[in-house]
């Protein structure tokens, strides 16, 4: 089956990355035991920023929050890509938006399939001393900067082949603000910051975390870039098909349905690939998300490339 990705269809060929040199670099701040100044306040030139994009995009793709459910996102990709289509813009909340830079650097899918196949989530995690919460999401920082290096020369967003978005909310006061310019893991690092778990990401004097409690499907954040179409990619549970015993999650069951409603209303076209209820982060997990995310995406081929037009 052949992997057509943005870099690969435009002829920019690119060496592949090992397995063992993508693990080292995400292990590297584990390893090395604690971050030790997870409050930081990154304000240099490479810090994260939005900027307006020129011309505006006429397609996006909106990959949304979901954590594990995640996985489901690298099987819509692996189809799109299948289908010989690519966007615009790709936008990601969370683990959205971990999956839209890898994609927007070039990345080939099976690289892609690999990494999420392989990768470990005590790998992108450190021990924040010092900080607010007891990890740092630094690892991860540390890992995507390495793949676009690999890729890009550069871990910029700006310099990705393919425009991509990073959503995060700005804690002070809940705005989802999307970072297409600076340093590429510092802003999906920021993404990736579930609050409450993970040390929010201090960037030009404000802290951002996780856009899951305010806009975990940031559709209206693609269409503030000006995309004029999008395609939005729904990674959470189906919650009127919960089993018995989940009556306890229901109350967050109904809150995530009522957060993602009206960006899902503005989609042209979305996709929610049903995982069931329960996630987990094993092999055999993973491989169902992303042959489900995979043949979702299939099941919609004819509206998918209808919607692709131009």
């Amino acid at each position: 089956m052949a992997d057509v990705t943005a870099g690969e269809a435009d002829g920019a060929a690119a060496p592949a990355l090992s397995r063992r040199r993508l693990l080292a670099a995400a292990a590297t701040g584990w390893l090395s035991g604690c971050t030790f100044n997870p409050d930081a306040d990154h304000s240099g030139a490479d810090a994260p920023r939005s900027a307006p994009l020129q011309p505006p995009p006429a397609l996006a793709w909106v990959l949304s929050s979901g954590g594990p459910r995640g996985f489901v996102h690298v099987g819509v990709v692996k189809a799109l890509a299948e289908m010989q289509l690519k966007p615009d813009l790709i936008v990601g909340a969370s683990v959205g938006a971990l999956v839209a830079v890898m994609y927007a650097s070039g990345m080939p899918i099976a690289e892609l399939e690999t990494l999420a196949l392989d990768l470990q989530p005590w790998e992108l995690a450190g021990l924040a001393i010092g900080g607010d919460q007891w990890f740092s999401g630094e690892p991860l920082a540390d890992l995507v900067d390495h793949c676009l290096r690999e890729r890009v020369g550069q871990p910029l967003l700006e310099r990705l082949p393919l425009p991509a978005v990073c959503a995060a909310q700005r804690l002070a006061d809940g705005e989802v603000v999307g970072f297409n310019h600076g340093r590429a893991g510092l802003a999906v690092q920021a993404a990736g910051a579930i609050v409450g778990r993970f040390v929010p990401v201090h960037i030009r004097g404000q802290r951002y975390a996780d856009a899951d409690l305010v806009m975990p499907l940031p559709v209206r954040l693609a269409r503030q870039f000006g995309a004029g179409k999008v395609l939005a990619v729904d990674a959470s549970a189906y919650e009127d098909r919960a089993p018995a015993g989940t009556e306890k999650w229901r109350a967050g069951d109904l809150r995530k349905r009522a957060l993602t409603r009206p960006d899902a209303e503005l989609a042209d076209l979305l996709l929610h690939p049903d995982t069931g209820y329960y996630a987990g982060t094993s092999r055999d997990y993973r491989e169902h998300s992303i042959a489900i995310g995979y043949r979702t995406t299939m099941a919609a081929r004819e509206r998918i490339v209808a919607l692709h037009r131009r």
